[in-house]
């Protein structure tokens, strides 16, 4: 998974709901994206990338939003076969 790419289009979700004159409901919306069209490996990598990197290359909306929502958008674990 490249993470330059989910960086690049979380970003980009980030561009459209920066516009909302409530700011946490911007931040809402972004998350709602995420976790509705994303798949559960994208937020997993993204959240690793966050995790792992001081300078995640988010913008500041969208770096509020993920981890302001973390519960909701990090997939549950698998359960074991």
């Amino acid at each position: 998974m490249n993470t330059e790419n989910l960086v690049t289009m979380a970003n980009q979700i980030g561009e459209y709901f920066v516009a909302y004159a409530d700011r946490r409901e911007g931040e809402r919306e972004i998350a709602n994206h995420l976790r509705k069209f994303w798949e559960p490996r994208m937020r997993r990598a993204l959240f690793a990338h966050i995790d792992s990197q001081k300078d995640s290359g988010l913008d500041e909306i969208v770096r509020s939003a993920v981890l302001g929502h973390r519960k909701e958008l990090e997939p549950a674990a698998r359960a074991p076969a």
